[in-house]
């Protein structure tokens, strides 16, 4: 059939954006409206003329509205086949009004699960049962239905009636099926998804069988990560950060953010962390913001030119005036007191971000695209192994040592592989990241200290993954650094312990890597 005029019409809505006056139009083309709960309510103190579902089926809604919709002369409405003698004859013995259009989408389970303390009780009340049974029904009858799932496009729903002659044409039908499908397919694998996780619903542990893709469009982005490139944001990420200042967020901004969040998430006392290219370039904590960004920004000021900032304190006005010294595209911190929000805004290509809530209370699966495909792990969530360090070398470490084992080691986690930090107990002093050598990733380390004047002697030095020779612990030693902290397991460990034994290098093994490709 080309085209199918609107004569009678089912609405059932969760969202009932501009529902009202589509209806109202629509009864000024004489469609008769059909309608539910509190749709049926909306619409009736707007003033539209509508039935109730239960004055159709001649059945009342019970079990609380989980059973209103599921009743043959509704899903014979939708489902019969208008040129089908048969179908028409069944309609006609059991008395079967067509219904021409749908108009119903379903209950907000994803934005439901996505609040914090949503308990499994509620989320399964936000399991929709008779919506998606009549949008499959009507789509898979597009032939002679017309379904809507989107309040976007009742305007052009209206206008194609108007030049139609209150019809429906067969390409737009068909259309709206394969989008009702599309959000049908969306909804049950947001479900799938919370119900395969409700044990574990932030960090998870397992990997699923079947994975499913199933955040939300949240906004358009100018390009990827170069121009030539298209990019989208899905999901919530804009429900977990919010923008105070500046132009919209870039795909490498994003990036970024996560990074430095993912990072600074790593210490509770007062810390600053900077990135750039999703790289650390400098960390540090201190009894102040102030005090910690000038400690951060002594490990490379050069790359800092243009990176992110992110601080885990209310931004105070001394710490802003020393971000302000120096080129920052995106600030993040939980919170601005009032003044330094002013002076901050100033700028008004710098983007200001307050954080809502711990990420680490969001993260869930990491994901990549490969040919064909995803590759799915779950999140490197945690920063040692069960066991605490193991000292493996003749001489334990200082309690000084320890400590610049321990921050270098929270930082290194996060510096693309092969990763290399210098610390101390409360700063990075030299960073190598992302070199196909361990060795060299050592050398750039010690080379991007010297031209920040930093003295490496009495460093501890954190490599992400085993030393496989003993060269890159040499290196170390030959820079200045009195303490190793890596996770052991090569087939060279006893050559690199011996290395280390004869240079009075204390060293930890923590059983643990943290490859970042």
């Amino acid at each position: 059939m080309e085209n199918v005029v609107i004569k009678r019409a089912l609405i059932s809505v969760s969202d009932k954006t501009g529902i009202a006056e589509f209806a109202r139009a629509l009864e000024g083309f004489g469609v008769e409206i059909i309608s539910t709960g509190g749709t049926l309510a909306a619409l009736q103190k707007a003033g539209v003329t509508a039935k109730s579902v239960t004055m159709i089926t001649e059945f009342p809604e019970i079990m609380d509205g989980r059973v209103k919709t599921l009743h043959p002369k509704i899903h014979g409405g939708l489902l019969a086949v208008a040129d089908n003698p048969k179908h028409v004859g069944e309609m006609h013995e059991h008395g079967i009004e067509a219904i021409d259009l749908l108009v119903v989408n379903l209950y907000p389970f994803e934005q439901t699960v996505a609040r914090n303390g949503i308990s499994l009780d509620d989320a399964v009340e936000q399991i929709d049962i008779g919506g998606p049974a009549m949008l499959r029904a009507a789509a898979k009858n597009f032939g002679s239905k017309t379904v809507v799932t989107n309040p976007g496009i009742y305007d052009k729903i209206i206008n194609e009636m108007k030049a139609h002659g209150g019809a429906i044409t067969q390409a737009t039908r068909f259309t709206l099926a394969k989008e009702t499908f599309r959000h049908t397919s969306r909804y049950d694998a947001a479900i799938f998804s919370y119900l395969s996780s409700v044990k574990e619903r932030r960090n998870p542990t397992t990997i699923p069988d079947v994975f499913f893709a199933t955040h939300p469009k949240a906004a358009g982005l100018r390009y990827g990560e170069n121009p030539h490139q298209s990019a989208a944001l899905y999901g919530t990420f804009n429900g977990i950060f919010t923008q105070l200042h500046g132009k919209e967020l870039s795909y490498n901004n994003i990036m970024d953010i996560q990074a430095a969040v993912e990072l600074l998430e790593e210490f509770s006392e007062p810390t600053v962390v900077i990135i750039k290219h999703t790289n650390p370039c400098g960390a540090g904590s201190g009894e102040t913001l102030a005090e910690a960004y000038r400690k951060a920004l002594a490990t490379d000021s050069k790359s800092a030119f243009g990176g992110i900032v992110a601080v885990n304190r209310k931004l105070d006005g001394e710490t802003a005036s020393l971000i302000d010294k120096v080129f920052t595209e995106v600030v993040i911190a939980p919170g601005f007191e009032e003044k330094t929000l002013e002076s901050l805004r100033k700028k008004k290509d710098r983007r200001l971000i307050v954080q809502a809530r711990p990420l680490r209370d969001e993260i869930g699966l990491a994901v990549r695209s490969v040919a064909g495909g995803v590759l799915v792990q779950t999140s490197d969530g945690i920063t040692f192994g069960e066991k605490e360090p193991v000292v493996v070398t003749k001489r334990s470490p200082t309690d000084s040592e320890r400590r610049a084992m321990d921050f270098a080691w929270r930082v290194a986690k996060h510096v693309k592989s092969n990763a290399i930090v210098y610390g101390l107990p409360d700063r990075t002093v030299g960073i190598g990241a992302g070199q196909m050598s361990r060795f060299d990733s050592s050398r750039i380390a010690v080379l991007k200290a010297g031209d920040a004047g930093l003295d490496l002697k009495g460093t501890a030095v954190a490599s992400d993954a085993f030393f496989p020779f003993a060269d890159g612990l040499l290196e170390a030693v030959k820079a200045g650094a009195t303490a190793v902290i890596q996770p052991g397991g090569s087939m060279r460990d006893e050559e690199v312990i011996k290395a280390a034994d004869e240079n009075d290098i204390a060293m930890l093994f923590t059983g643990i890597r943290h490859f970042r490709h």
